[in-house]
């Protein structure tokens, strides 16, 4: 391409520019509306805004570039879905099969038996229900050297409130000072294979005695101190303490020789 041809094209060029600027004419009046005319005094000629086309292709790319940014900040603030975890799993209860679960054992009776005598630990322990003597003396620690227990019966069921009473077997061919005993509670009776002889029992011996506590057998230790040997088992009526019903008690557990 010559110079000739440059020069020819830049000429159009500066041309089409110089029409385009000649398609505004500012010789040409701005007209106003009726209702502002009146006592204004003329502004004379205003000058009217024409762009162009260059104007109006650079307004369609700042629309465009609007119109992206706008859509890019409403992608952006798009709500994203969030994951929900799983609901547990409900199953229904049978109410058959709930109804016909293994109920809770319930703990075993017990019963309270009061051990005394020649045993290593005497006083209450508790045994189960359908508990025997032979488990009551194992619970004390079992009897001591000395003890008698040819006067219980070791197989004997025992009943709560009980008192197993081991006393001190005699040397042979002697009579018992204190033989051993099983006593219910509030029967006065008893299993014995020797009762406590009320003329050489000691006070101890007394005090073990079920309804003789230790003031009562102080008392018999000072009637028999005072009056002598014991000749009757009534006597113990006049030991102060020792009413009817008490001596109900232990007419079968004592004797005198």
């Amino acid at each position: 391409m010559g110079s000739t041809e440059i020069r020819e094209q830049v000429r159009r060029r500066l041309d089409a520019a110089v029409d385009d600027a000649d398609e505004f004419d500012p010789a040409t009046p701005v007209t106003q509306p009726g209702w502002l005319a009146g006592d204004t005094p003329d502004p004379g000629p205003r000058v009217r805004f024409a762009p162009g086309r260059r104007g109006v292709a650079a307004l369609a790319v700042l629309a465009a570039v609007a119109a992206g940014v706008g859509g890019v900040v409403v992608w952006r603030d798009r709500p994203v879905p969030q994951a929900v975890a799983p609901l547990p799993a409900v199953s229904a209860v049978d109410e058959s099969v709930a109804s016909t679960a293994a109920p809770v054992p319930e703990a075993a009776p017990e019963i309270v038996v009061s051990v005394v005598g020649l045993v290593h630990t005497g006083g209450l322990v508790r045994l189960p229900d359908g508990s025997r003597i032979a488990d009551a003396l194992a619970a004390a620690g079992g009897a001591r050297e000395g003890a008698d227990l040819l006067g219980l019966n070791l197989a004997q069921k025992l009943a709560d409130g009980d008192q197993v009473l081991v006393g001190l077997a005699p040397p042979p061919g002697s009579v018992p000072v204190a033989g051993s005993a099983t006593v219910g509670p509030g029967t006065g009776g008893a299993t014995t294979g020797g009762p406590v002889n009320l003329n050489t029992a000691t006070e101890s011996q007394l005090d073990e005695l079920p309804g003789v506590g230790p003031v009562t057998a102080t008392a018999i230790m000072a009637w028999r101190s005072e009056n002598g040997s014991f000749t009757d088992v009534e006597q113990l009526g006049e030991v102060d303490g020792i009413g009817p019903a008490r001596l109900e008690k232990l007419r079968d557990l004592v004797t005198v020789r």
